[in-house]
């Protein structure tokens, strides 16, 4: 019986990481896809790409932990789009490498929720 539970534990812990791989992955592509196409937003080497993902996704967890609120520019209407452009911009501040401006967040919200729209990696924990 101890095995058994043992075994359902262990697959799901181990879907649980593949999850958090999964969505740290997508949000590195959506968040590369973004930097490229929106000027005035750079970011300068992989590594400063991972941290930012990193970033990017617990700053989103603690405002969902604490309000409830998606930063995601078209999950929540307004409130989700200023929420990202300010996520994105606070993010410049816990990563070397990473450089935005207020008009690039802007643009950077709106052209992170399209690629994030055709990109799927919101998968529930």
């Amino acid at each position: 019986m101890d095995n058994e539970k043992s075994n359902v534990q262990s697959s799901s812990t181990m879907g649980t990481v593949g999850q958090i791989v999964w969505r740290f992955v997508a949000a590195a592509i959506v968040l590369a896809i973004t930097a490229f196409f929106t000027p005035g937003f750079t970011i300068n080497n992989i590594w400063s790409l991972a941290l930012a993902a990193v970033v990017l996704t617990a700053i989103d967890y603690l405002i969902v932990k604490f309000t409830g609120l998606h930063a995601s520019p078209f999950g929540k209407g307004f409130v989700g789009f200023v929420l990202s452009a300010v996520v994105l911009y606070v993010t410049q501040f816990f990563v070397a490498g990473y450089a935005i401006s207020w008009i690039a967040a802007i643009i950077g919200a709106l052209v992170y929720g399209v690629v994030d729209y055709f990109i799927p990696g919101d998968n529930k924990l």
